[in-house]
């Protein structure tokens, strides 16, 4: 119903806002959702699951491992050329801890080749990594790790986020704003020096949903109910 009800939705929409929204119902289609997996993949797993979901019966689980070559991924190169929402249930197994982990990874041309802008987590609490200089948002500060939050487990969450062509970047937890998360013009951030010390504005080509993590740090994610547009979806 909720794949029905979104294509529906969607279609009505002037064409330039009408993007993706998947909800698995219908399978995994792997042209359409390819396995991502840059530079080496050494256990992570990719699934179909009709155990657990958001809405109806199906979700995709992804099963990572644990060291840089543990990541996998699966995603969509079908992104807005301008302003790109992203909404996606999310449900971790296991709280994020000290250690840095990606659960969305996204390659960014304004970064370079092969460079990625990554949500994930770090000081226990949710967090972008830019891959071509390791800024974080926020700062990894006592001040800054208080601006954001955990990331609950064993049930689906509502994760969102925006990238603005000026650079923007703001980022909800069902429907919560992330205060630590925003940072771009208009927005202040005390906790956001080491991302603004860059002048590099995300220009992302796709976006993938699993999981990196670089140390030992293993984890289990599903995702459903994904929409990627150039407006806001809400939960």
């Amino acid at each position: 119903m909720f794949r029905q009800t979104a294509l529906l939705a969607l279609a009505l929409l002037p064409f330039s806002l009408a993007q993706v929204s998947e909800d698995f119902e219908n399978g995994w289609d792997q042209t359409a959702w390819p396995i991502y997996a840059p530079d080496c993949n050494s256990g992570g797993v990719v699934t179909l699951d009709n155990t657990t979901a958001h809405s109806g019966t199906n979700s995709m689980k992804v099963a990572g491992a644990g060291g840089y070559c543990g990541h996998i991924f699966f995603g969509t190169t079908s992104i807005p050329s301008g302003d790109v929402y992203v909404r996606a249930y999310v449900k971790a197994t296991t709280a994020l801890t000290a250690s840095h982990v990606s659960f969305i990874t996204m390659p960014d041309s304004a970064q370079g080749t092969n460079k990625h802008l990554r949500i994930g987590g770090q000081s226990e609490i949710l967090m972008y990594n830019r891959e071509s200089d390791d800024a974080t948002l926020p700062d990894l500060s006592p001040d800054g790790i208080a601006t954001s939050t955990a990331l609950p487990t064993s049930v689906f969450e509502c994760f969102e986020y925006y990238l603005g062509t000026d650079g923007t970047i703001e980022t909800w937890l069902n429907n919560s704003t992330i205060a630590g998360l925003d940072s771009g013009p208009g927005i202040t951030n005390a906790n956001d020096a080491g991302w603004t010390s860059s002048t590099i504005i995300p220009n992302i080509t796709a976006v993938y949903f699993g999981w990196e993590s670089y140390g030992g740090d293993v984890n289990t994610f599903w995702y459903d109910d994904i929409v990627v547009s150039s407006s806001r979806i809400g939960c």
